[in-house]
């Protein structure tokens, strides 16, 4: 089957439309205007409820992650739909090539195009390790810089939102803020200078008064942390809602940033090389992207950090340092110390109920 697998090529760029799972709403949006920026036609799907579940069910089997089950129901839900040409439809998944059965996503769903009997259908991966090769698709340096900014962007508009929402005296206010600013976001990233320091800034500080500016009234509710493996973590069709469910019980959900988690992949790289050896040029790729995304990141709170009212996270290396007595980082798989980190990082912060989320079969995060 592999041998007959169809490679997403250079022409499908102009013919083709890219289905991705929604993992992170906000980030994704954004996510999906810096692949447009590249020529590519894309969509982030929202088809949700049981009968995604139960189509995942139907086509992979059940010793499988949830988190898998759950993203190849949603492309299958999506593909049966009738909405899509299906002579001009790609899937996309990202994949962080770990240790865990993520990493045979690719697998799972060409097992299951076959055997729905599209088997015509490319699959694409976004990866760090190489697992795929698609002449028509290539991850560069401009790309993934664009996505860090997608990811970064849509971590403060999270950020001050569950901070917001809660509390907003005008119900909705707080949602029409975020689609404002995702609306002038995706509108920038085509434009030349776009993503210049200065003026990434200059929009996080614009972002940061603009939401400190929403009329609330702040009553004492009580804060939950939302913690876990990452899909779980952030998609609502993983977690059934939780943030929503959450601000409907009367609390204050805390979720931390995706750009934590990118930040680890990075350091897991330059670790590994520091404790097993290795590649140095991967180190320094590593470390590179690592320090270019620890700057945003520090550029974020700097922002956030100029409003009272508001909570600032932390950074990456306090993070990192919390959980030094508790597990070596080494320790990679799953979401491996940065699970435990952010659990310390919350209660340290004064969040003290947490959600772990664990998704079923996800032997890496039960065992971290």
């Amino acid at each position: 089957m592999e041998y007959m697998t169809p490679n997403f090529t250079k022409d499908m760029v102009k013919t083709h439309k890219i289905l991705i799972p929604n993992m992170a709403v906000t980030q994704f949006r954004l996510m999906q205007a810096a692949l447009a920026s590249e020529g590519y036609q894309t969509e982030v799907l929202g088809n949700c409820g049981s009968e995604v579940a139960q189509l995942g069910l139907k086509y992979v089997h059940n010793d499988t992650c949830y988190p898998a089950l759950l993203v190849i129901g949603q492309f299958l839900d999506a593909l049966n739909s009738g909405k899509y040409d299906l002579e001009h439809t790609a899937l996309l998944i990202t994949q962080t090539g770990g240790g865990c059965r993520a990493t045979n996503y690719i697998a799972f769903i060409r097992k299951a195009l076959e055997n729905m009997g599209m088997p015509n259908i490319p699959v694409i991966s976004i990866n760090p390790a190489g697992l795929e090769k698609n002449p028509g698709f290539s991850l560069g340096f401009g790309m993934i810089i664009q996505m860090a900014y997608s990811m970064i962007y849509g971590d403060i508009l999270v950020n001050l939102a569950n901070q917001c929402r809660p509390y907003e005296i005008v119900e909705g206010e707080t949602d029409r803020r975020i689609a404002k600013w995702v609306e002038r976001l995706v509108a920038e990233f085509p434009k030349k200078g776009a993503f210049r320091r200065p003026h990434v800034v200059e929009n996080f500080n614009a972002i940061v008064d603009d939401f400190a500016s929403i009329p609330v009234h702040r009553t004492k509710k009580p804060r939950v942390g939302v913690v876990g493996e990452i899909y779980i973590k952030y998609a609502p069709l993983g977690n059934n809602n939780l943030e929503q469910f959450l601000f409907d019980e009367g609390c204050e959900p805390v979720v931390p940033g995706i750009m934590d988690f990118i930040i680890f992949k990075c350091d897991n790289r330059v670790e590994d090389h520091l404790i097993y050896g290795g590649k140095t040029a991967t180190y320094i790729g590593a470390g590179f992207l690592k320090k270019y995304c620890e700057g945003l990141q520090r550029d974020m709170i700097a922002a956030i950090a100029r409003q009272p009212v508001f909570r600032v996270p932390c950074t990456f290396a306090h993070l990192k340092s919390l959980v030094k007595d508790y597990l070596g980082y080494g320790n990679k798989m799953g979401e491996g110390w940065l699970l435990t980190g952010e659990m310390l990082e919350l209660i340290d912060s004064g969040t003290s109920n947490i959600v772990c989320t664990q998704p079923f079969g996800c032997l890496p995060n039960h065992v971290v």
